[in-house]
């Protein structure tokens, strides 16, 4: 209350000072008229000069607000402090609100599902760029705009107008390029929350999968019925000693497959299932060619010529196993799909931006580009007859997909029908070494196959 002790006492004395004066100018005839009238002197210029003050005061209320409210004494002084201070403060919770609106409204923008915004009349409020992606909405042409006039999927509209959102809605979205799965939530003064997540992605891993499986199936149950009929035939029948050998070579070579695709199914599991391989384990590229040379020269038993290149001192960073059995699946198809005195070539160069690359070409027959997209997948082939009989489960080149993105590399296949393939691992430069540069990249120059 110290300002209205001291406007009290301001305004007391300039009355008294004008009365004083007014009272010493009249002289004693009018002293009572010269002391009203200075009183009423004193007065007015107190209130004129308290009317600039808060004239002061109030064209900084009506302006921006930027800098600091006129910084006067007693009570207008006060109200000023009180003002700038009270607008201070709603402007820091303004800008704190703004704060937390902007993260939620990041927040929603980050969301893996589409959020969309509806008021009581069904207008978009607001939606999110996936919102907008899923529904095909423009978030700033389409605010205020009714979404029904936008979305005009019947499942959409009539599960919006049936107000019974107990349980999501699943549709093909606007422009058809997969299906979208709504739910719709209702808050505030009846203006409704609208989920929505792409199943796509989702529907296409179910395919998947149940293709992977009716496949397995199917690749289990073929050997087993083979199995299974020679075993009623040898119970059955009266078979010579002949006839029983090349009953038992036929059964082994099926069990045989069986334990193959069983084992290619055990070793996508756990690629898929395990960690990927640590930077700190160094294996040498000349040890892994030794070890695919020998087996491929014993599946090829002399019927074409297989060439190794020399890596030197180079040393991969991975899992032995892994790049062992990436590399043998490669070097094993070249074997099974070249003709007889065929070429099998086996590479190793070191690019200049230090990453290494294992090429592993050979003139088979060579396969169309229509299908070179999809021969990782498993179970996929170009030609289902010849890849049975020769011995493939139709899941190497899957496990070679697996090995060489666990490794943080790429496979890339070049291939021409009637002039071979050429199927390349690719290993980033923080995986590769070499104590014997010139040694490797020379190798790799003499073993490299180019397509003829």
């Amino acid at each position: 209350m110290s300002w209205l002790l001291s406007r009290f006492v301001a305004g007391l004395l300039a009355v008294v000072a004008g009365g004083l004066a007014g009272l010493v100018i009249g002289g004693e005839r009018s002293a009572f008229v010269g002391a009203l009238l200075g009183g009423l002197f004193g007065f007015s210029a107190l209130l004129i000069h308290d009317f600039l003050r808060g004239l002061r005061l109030m064209r900084w209320l009506r302006g921006s607000h930027e800098g600091m409210a006129p910084r006067d004494t007693g009570f207008w002084g006060e109200m000023a402090y009180r003002v700038e201070r009270s607008l201070r403060g709603l402007e820091r919770a303004a800008e704190v609100e703004r704060m937390r609106l902007a993260q939620f409204v990041s927040a929603m923008e980050a969301s893996p599902n589409g959020v969309l915004l509806l008021d009581a009349s069904d207008q978009i409020e607001w939606c999110n760029a996936r919102a907008a992606d899923h529904f095909g909405l423009d978030p700033q042409r389409d605010r205020r705009q009714r979404v029904t006039n936008l979305i005009r999927s019947p499942a959409f509209v009539d599960y919006l107008q049936e107000g019974n959102f107990d349980e999501p809605i699943t549709f093909s979205e606007p422009r058809g390029r997969g299906s979208l799965q709504v739910l719709i939530r209702r808050y505030g003064t009846d203006s409704k929350l609208v989920l929505s997540q792409d199943l796509t992605e989702r529907e296409r891993s179910e395919a998947m999968r149940r293709d992977f499986v009716a496949n397995v199936s199917h690749e289990i149950r073929t050997p087993l019925t083979v199995l299974s009929g020679f075993l009623e035939t040898m119970r059955n029948l009266p078979l010579t000693e002949v006839e029983q050998r090349r009953v038992i070579t036929l059964m082994t070579q099926q069990a045989e497959r069986m334990a193959n695709l069983v084992s290619d199914l055990l070793t996508l599991a756990q690629l898929e299932g395990s960690p990927r391989p640590t930077a700190d384990k160094w294996v040498r590229v000349a040890s892994l060619f030794a070890q695919v040379e020998t087996e491929a020269r014993a599946l090829s038993a002399g019927r074409h010529t297989i060439a190794f290149a020399d890596a030197g001192e180079a040393q991969i960073a991975g899992t032995e196993t892994e790049l062992q059995s990436a590399i043998a699946n490669l070097v094993n198809n070249a074997v099974r799909y070249t003709p007889d005195g065929g070429y099998v070539d086996v590479g190793w160069r070191i690019a200049d931006n230090g990453s290494g690359e294992i090429a592993v070409a050979d003139t088979g027959r060579g396969i169309a580009r229509e299908h070179l997209s999809r021969l990782t997948e498993r179970f996929y082939r170009v030609d289902t007859s010849r890849s049975r009989e020769s011995g493939g489960t139709g899941l190497g080149l899957a496990i070679v997909k697996h090995v060489i993105q666990r490794h943080g590399g790429e496979l890339d296949i070049e291939s021409e029908v009637g002039k071979g393939s050429v199927f390349r691992l690719v290993f980033p430069a923080a995986r590769v070494r070499c104590l014997n540069v010139s040694v490797a990249v020379t190798a790799s120059e003499s073993a490299e196959l180019s397509l003829r």
